[in-house]
């Protein structure tokens, strides 16, 4: 599966930027969220989300959810690190 975020930023702008967010938010953490390029749901709002550190993969499912406004039949998943 080929990621856009990653494909179209270069490795060194991605931990550059991601450098400058861990000192500006220490207890946050920035998340890349994609839709997969064969999916039926909508885009998102945004791809870049800065959670914080205590919230955990339910809330964020919960979030990202409603969000796109995904109705409750329809499945949603989460690739992590491939």
């Amino acid at each position: 599966m080929r990621w856009e975020f990653k494909t179209n930023n270069p490795y060194e702008s991605r931990r550059a930027e991601g450098e400058r967010i861990r000192r500006e938010y220490p207890d946050r953490c920035a998340v890349i969220v994609e839709r997969a390029p064969n999916s039926r749901i909508s885009d998102l709002p945004s791809k870049k989300y800065l959670v914080p550190n205590d919230l955990t993969v339910g809330q964020f499912y919960f979030l990202i959810r409603k969000r796109i406004q995904l109705r409750p039949e329809d499945a949603l998943f989460f690739f992590v690190n491939n």
